[in-house]
């Protein structure tokens, strides 16, 4: 198994819509660990950091996020490693 971390930016309606709750709970219930945080221009970032199949499965979930979310744009990048406790709401 391949453990990576990676850093995603998601745009669109994903303020105010509990987006990082969601967001935190797949990325626990998919084991990983990491945090989703809100940004001043809108955007929700989330690093996530776990077993790469894992991390591509929730990538697959941020393209849409929850039902009261829209999400317009999602980027990401590959990140070195950090040992992070749990996923956190930031």
């Amino acid at each position: 198994m391949s453990h990576i971390c990676v850093r995603a930016t998601v745009s669109g309606q994903v303020q105010g819509v509990g987006f990082r709750f969601h967001t935190a709970h797949e990325g626990l219930r998919l084991s990983l660990t990491g945090f989703a945080k809100n940004e001043e221009n809108g955007t929700v970032t989330v690093l996530m950091c776990g077993d790469e199949k894992n991390v591509d499965a929730l990538l697959g979930w941020l393209k849409n996020g929850p039902p009261t979310a829209s999400v317009t744009k999602l980027v990401h990048h590959q990140e070195d490693w950090k040992a992070i406790d749990g996923f956190s709401i930031q």
